[in-house]
């Protein structure tokens, strides 16, 4: 298990596999990089793939301060920069993603060459001009009751995620496997980067990325409805859209053999 120091001090996983141009993967909200396991050792066959786990999640350190998608975006260029990386493809699944457009609004293309966006909608919180938010995250109200079932049930609100990421019913065993990561994040921590998470809206940064993109749909997806997450690839100039029609949130792992294929032709270039 190989780790590095943030500028501020805390201790973040990362996993190296393959050679060749370099592929960053970053997970969303409460994930780990142990989720990509379908993933990372198969896209690792044609370029070199770092997978991290953000702070507080997975086997980085569980710092209860600076979370934030700002923060995180610093993360990620400490960690581009401690493996002097160049010409990185940086892919962000769900809330990864929202950390990859916070980092280039940062940074602009420091180190990146080609941004991959999986299943994210710009704007979490529906309203007047906005009704493809999260389904169960949407505005103000839907967020304290978030917080209150991690508060009291962790365990059941990390087994009510899992399920949700799916088209496909999952198996008991899919189900414990995920929640098992889940919870390697307190119940602190996912409050404190949700309530930030939440209240981001990216639609007015967007149409200023200037990266070769590729973003993809779920399109049996619950946590967003299709539209928001296509919103992002109508309004990245010269973005690719590509739909996984069978699947839902969780596109990685319902649609692995498409995922892998597509993802590594675009790194390939």
């Amino acid at each position: 298990m190989s780790y590095f120091k943030t500028n501020d001090g805390v201790s973040l996983y990362y996993s190296v596999r393959g050679e060749g141009r370099p592929l960053l993967m970053v997970q969303g909200w409460t994930f780990t990089a142990r989720l990509w396991e379908k993933n990372a050792e198969e896209i690792a066959k044609h370029c070199k793939v770092i997978c991290m786990d953000h702070r507080g999640h997975g086997e980085s350190e569980k710092v209860m301060y600076s979370h934030s998608i700002a923060r995180y975006a610093m993360d990620v260029k400490n960690l581009l920069d401690e493996l002097e990386l160049e010409n990185v493809t940086v892919l962000g699944s769900s809330m990864g993603a929202a950390v990859l457009w916070s980092y280039l609004q940062l940074f602009g293309n420091h180190r990146v060459s080609r941004l991959i966006c999986v299943d994210q909608s710009p704007c979490q919180y529906n309203g007047p001009d906005w009704k493809w938010g999260q389904s169960s995250c949407y505005d103000v109200e839907s967020f304290i009751r978030t917080c209150d079932q991690i508060l009291y049930d962790p365990r059941g609100a990390a087994e009510k995620m899992a399920k949700g990421v799916f088209y496909e019913e999952p198996g008991a065993e899919q189900i414990k496997e995920i929640a098992d990561e889940i919870c390697k994040c307190p119940g602190e921590v996912r409050i404190k980067i949700m309530r930030d998470h939440t209240n981001l809206d990216w639609r007015d940064f967007l149409p200023h990325i200037a990266l070769q993109t590729l973003v993809m749909v779920a399109g049996k997806g619950t946590v967003f409805p299709r539209q928001g997450c296509a919103w992002v690839g109508e309004h990245i100039p010269g973005a690719e859209t590509v739909y996984f029609e069978k699947s839902g949130h969780m596109i990685y792992r319902e649609d692995a053999e498409k995922f892998n294929r597509i993802v590594a032709e675009f790194v390939c270039r």
